[in-house]
């Protein structure tokens, strides 16, 4: 070799360049086993996202009557204390959602000085259950309720109880005396996270949720409200009356949308694609103020607004009027008829007194005669 290659290719080569070969093929086994291990937390990574969309597709849908019982419990046990209220809810799954249609109290104690100790008297709820499976057989535990009015810490040990009779549980955290306008109450359910050393642990995982009734519950809330509203308010003020505490609400939420994004802005908050990425749909919907068509239309819908408004107010005062006059005309005539008719009764009266008057002239006459003629017959 080194005749036919010479001295110098040894030198620039330094090795033989069969020695390369191993180095290689331990390198490529060392990148197939990173991409291994990349491919695995990909997967894993992948599982975890449908996971969590399996769960974020669960709407809950809460009726009036779980609304009802809820309060009821806590206006029996709890009112004007610092205590809370625990109870079991039932429902079924319809059409992808959960509704929840019904809610019965558990006993429920905890030590307010230490979070961790507490009390759930699961047999009593195996009793109930039993007792409320009897009369409707779709019913089933869902969960379970709480008047927090926020998460504390003995939550996720009540949540593992609940885990033995539902695969799934959602808890309902019920703001039974709400200082703001909106729905009282929110959805969770509980997902495992991956810690730093690499145990998993259950933490709660906000949901959607929103109220639902059925048409005879619709009737019967009806029924109840009517005690709430005032039935001399007109259709008009009602609607008015919903707009405002509408517009309250979107204040609200504007509110928190701008906390939110000025915290995330300072480095407070991580980053959330989901929350940006539905504020952006929001502004993508919003039509453009600055098209002339958009202000042509929002002017004409306005005017022609205006317009009936100033027909109808027109219309209402001329009938006003026109009601007006007739009252007058109507108490002119009987006025007049009061009057007739006391004429009349006095002239009935005066009638009445020279009849009384002749009657007495001619009575006295004939005393006269009677007298005249007794004399005459002595």
């Amino acid at each position: 070799l080194k005749a036919r290659l010479g001295p110098s290719s040894f030198i620039a080569t330094g090795r033989p360049p069969t020695l390369q070969k191993p180095i290689m093929v331990e390198t490529k086994k060392d990148d197939k086993k990173a991409e291994k291990k990349d491919e695995k937390k990909e997967a894993e990574d992948e599982e975890k996202k449908e996971a969590e969309k399996k769960i974020l597709k669960r709407d809950v849908v809460v009726h009036p009557i779980v609304l009802l019982s809820v309060v009821d419990h806590y206006s029996r046990v709890a009112k004007g204390t610092t205590k809370r209220v625990v109870g079991t809810l039932l429902g079924e799954v319809d059409d992808f959602k959960l509704h929840i249609t019904n809610a019965f109290a558990v006993p429920f104690e905890e030590d307010p000085r230490d979070p961790q100790v507490w009390f759930l008297d699961h047999n009593f709820h195996e009793q109930m259950f039993s007792m409320f499976k009897k009369v409707n057989q779709k019913e089933r535990v869902v969960g379970w309720y709480t008047t927090g009015p926020k998460i504390k810490p003995s939550d996720i040990a009540i949540h593992e109880l609940y885990r033995r009779y539902c695969p799934e549980p959602v808890m309902i955290v019920m703001d039974v005396l709400p200082k703001e306008e909106g729905l009282p109450m929110e959805a969770y359910y509980s997902i495992q996270e991956e810690t730093a050393d690499q145990v998993f642990k259950r933490t709660f995982m906000h949901v959607e949720s929103t109220v639902g009734a059925s048409e005879p519950e619709e009737v019967g809330v009806e029924h109840l409200l009517r005690d709430i509203k005032n039935a001399s308010a007109s259709t008009l003020a009602v609607r008015v009356g919903d707009k405002i505490s509408a517009l309250k609400a979107l204040t609200v939420r504007l509110k928190d949308i701008s906390v939110y994004l000025n915290a995330v802005v300072a480095g407070k908050l991580p980053l959330n694609k989901e929350i940006i990425y539905q504020l952006q749909e929001i502004f993508n919907l919003l039509p453009d103020q600055d098209s002339e068509e958009l202000v042509r239309s929002f002017a004409m819908e306005t005017n022609d607004m205006m317009l009936a408004l100033y027909l109808g107010g027109m219309l209402r005062s001329t009938v006003a009027l026109h009601n007006l006059i007739n009252n007058k005309i109507k108490n002119k005539k009987l006025k007049d008829q009061k009057g007739d008719d006391a004429k009349k009764a006095k002239e009935e009266k005066k009638d009445g007194d020279k009849k009384d008057d002749k009657d007495d002239d001619k009575s006295k006459d004939k005393d006269k005669d009677k007298a005249k003629v007794k004399k005459d017959d002595k």
